[in-house]
């Protein structure tokens, strides 16, 4: 009887973009960490803004790096993603990993190999947030929309159909997956750095950390403290900065984009709490706040609602609005938590970066068998043995 190659599988790993390090470039740091000889491909990459550690990865990326400026106006190169992705040759690997929000899902692989695919969201702009991105885009954007993005979602669906499994980010993201693909997945909850620095004090400010575009909503924090009197400190920079000042009150302190991770995590350490007040796939920062002992307060759809604990390691609002917000700033005030910043830190390593990678391994571990098993299923070697 003739067996299945039981050699070690070569893996690639293949990543949207590589331009920052945020949640997304983490999970490819510790896919690398489980598999350290696999190649990383990716659309374009950055090197300055990326970890100093990820110059001994081996990264290679598709022809789109070649244009002038791609690495800062990579999101505008949408209608070259699709064949940047499918001219990579990838036909030398037996496992392929994609981490996909966007187009990296769409390569192609042997017919023999098998293709997991980590995605952290189907195509935001392209299906159920499309209408949301359209409204806040300016009209040169919002005019060609309607025909680039119908064409997007012909080949999005095409690409799904090219996965032999999905994990998800999150039970969220599974349902997205399951609506829009008509996909089944596993969820393995993404990777976080545990904050391991000695509990301090807790100080009177609330704290906001992320990037600062529209749909991150950090305009109902900034007016749900201004509204109470609160202090709240926001971390992060992005092109909403001038409005979010402009409405903000004088308890409300901007301390930009330039802080270091030690720093960062200094303001988790003593702030009261951490307000989340967006819609997001997982949520890596209120995992980041309870990880330094610090509750949660978060609007109740999305992620968060995987990572935050009612009552416990913080609280839900159910609508997006100042008041909602501002309401439940209050009811903790008044009621406080039930765990001790140890507890609730201890609920953060449900999220570590050891149980992604030993997730992962296992995952991949049991897929590529069950790939293997699918083909020796399907091959002519099992019908001759019957015959």
């Amino acid at each position: 009887m003739k067996t299945m190659n039981t050699k070690e599988p070569k893996v690639a790993i293949v990543h949207d973009w590589l331009v920052g390090y945020g949640g997304g470039d983490r999970v490819v740091d510790c896919m690398h960490h489980v598999f350290p000889n696999a190649v990383i491909y990716t659309l374009v990459y950055d090197e300055k803004r990326m970890p100093a550690w990820f110059k001994d990865y081996d990264i290679r990326t598709t022809w789109v790096q070649k244009l002038p400026f791609a690495t800062k106006l990579y999101k505008n190169l949408l209608p070259l993603m699709p064949g940047a992705f499918e001219a990579l040759d990838l036909s030398e690997y037996d496992l392929v990993l994609s981490s996909s929000s966007s187009c990296s899902k769409g390569v192609i692989t042997r017919p023999d190999a098998v293709h997991i695919c980590y995605c952290h969201t189907p195509i935001r702009y392209v299906w159920d947030f499309y209408y949301t991105y359209r409204s806040n885009a300016n009209w040169l954007v919002r005019a060609v929309m309607p025909h680039q993005i119908h064409k997007m979602r012909v080949w999005d669906k095409c690409a799904a159909d090219r996965v032999d499994y999905f994990i998800a980010n999150s039970h969220y993201i599974a349902q997205r997956i399951k609506k829009y693909y008509r996909r089944d997945s596993d969820v393995i909850y993404p990777c976080c750095h545990i904050n391991e620095a000695p509990f301090v004090e807790k100080e009177d400010f609330y704290l906001v950390v992320g990037r600062l575009t529209w749909y991150k909503r950090i305009d109902l924090a900034v007016a749900a403290c201004t509204k109470l009197g609160r202090r709240l400190v926001v971390i992060g920079g992005g092109g909403e900065e001038h409005s979010l000042r402009a409405i903000a009150g004088p308890t409300v302190e901007f301390k930009g984009g330039g802080l270091s991770d030690e720093e960062v995590r200094g303001y988790y350490l003593r702030a009261r709490a951490f307000l989340f007040p967006g819609e997001e796939d997982f949520g890596i920062t209120p995992v980041e706040a309870q990880s330094a002992g610090t509750p949660v307060l978060a609007y109740g759809r999305g992620g968060a609602c995987e990572s935050v604990l009612p009552g416990k390691t913080g609280y839900w609002f159910g609508e997006q609005t100042v008041e909602a917000m501002a309401a439940c700033i209050e009811k903790f005030e008044r009621e406080g938590v039930a765990f001790t910043p140890e507890q609730i830190r201890e609920h953060s390593r449900s999220f570590s970066e050891e149980r992604f990678e030993k997730e992962l391994r296992e995952y991949c571990e049991r897929r590529m068998k069950d790939w293997q098993q699918e083909l020796l299923d399907c091959s002519h070697w099992k019908k001759e043995e019957q015959d």
